[in-house]
C-alpha cells in the first residue's frame, strides 16, 4: 500500500476514537474488522485502496442503535460527517464523491444501491461482519441491548411460523442473516459469505440438541 495512505490510517483511527459508539455491535473492533475485510476484498477484486480504507473506516462515524428512528439516515449522516473530517486532514479531495457513496450504499436500512466496485466491497466487508463466529456474537449482543428474547420455545427454528426478529433473536438468522451470502457483491465475498454461514447453522444444529 501506498505509503501516504498508511500515514492517513492513523489519523482515520485517531478520529475513530474520539466519537461516541452508542451501538454496542458497531464499535472500534467491528470498524477494525471491516477494514480487515475490505482491504483483502480490495486486494483480490484489484479495487482502489484509497477509496475503500476511508470509507471501511469511516462508515460507522455516525451510528444510531437497531431501533433508533432515524436509523435509515444514519448511513448519510456518516458520509457527511466523513468528507467534512477528510477535507480537515487535506485527504485528497479527488476520493471524496467515491467515498461518501460507499459510505452511504453500505448500510441495509439505507437502502442505497452501490454502484462502484468500492462501494460493493465496502458494502460486502460490513454485511461479512454478520456471519460466522462474531456475527453470532454480535446478534447477541445487539439482542440482548434491545431485549428479544433468545428464542420462541414453541417454534424455537420457525418450522411452522414466520420469522419475528422483533422479539427473537434465532428468528434474526433466519429473516435476515441467512440471506446475506447471497446478497454479497463479488465473487470472493460471496465465497467467504458461504463458509461463514456454514459456521451459523452449525451452531443452530448444536442449539437444537441442547434446547
Amino acid at each position: 500500500m501506498s505509503e501516504w495512505l498508511t500515514k492517513y490510517e492513523v489519523q482515520f483511527y485517531a478520529f475513530l476514537d474520539t466519537q461516541k459508539h452508542t451501538d454496542v455491535a458497531h464499535d472500534l473492533a467491528h470498524i477494525n474488522r471491516v477494514v480487515k475485510i475490505a482491504r483483502q476484498l480490495a486486494c483480490e477484486e484489484q479495487a482502489d485502496l484509497a477509496i475503500v480504507i476511508p470509507a471501511a473506516y469511516l462508515h460507522d462515524c455516525v451510528s444510531l442503535p437497531k431501533d433508533h428512528v432515524q436509523r435509515h439516515l444514519a448511513s448519510t449522516l456518516a458520509g457527511d460527517k466523513a468528507v467534512d473530517f477528510l477535507r480537515s486532514i487535506a485527504y485528497p479531495k479527488e476520493y471524496y464523491d467515491a467515498i461518501y457513496h460507499a459510505i452511504r450504499a453500505h448500510s441495509f436500512s439505507a437502502d442505497v444501491k452501490p454502484e462502484t466496485l468500492e462501494a460493493k466491497i465496502v458494502q460486502d466487508a460490513d454485511r461479512l461482519d454478520a456471519l460466522g463466529a462474531i456475527g453470532i456474537a454480535r446478534c447477541m449482543q445487539v439482542s440482548g441491548a434491545i431485549n428479544r428474547v433468545l428464542y420462541a420455545q414453541d417454534d424455537p427454528f420457525c418450522d411452522e411460523r414466520k420469522p419475528d426478529d422483533g422479539r427473537y433473536a434465532i428468528d434474526h438468522f433466519y429473516n435476515k442473516l441467512f440471506r446475506i451470502a447471497d446478497g454479497l457483491n463479488t465473487p470472493s465475498a460471496r465465497l467467504e459469505g458461504r463458509r461463514r454461514e456454514k459456521i451459523m447453522r452449525i451452531f443452530l444444529e448444536q442449539l437444537a440438541l441442547e434446547i
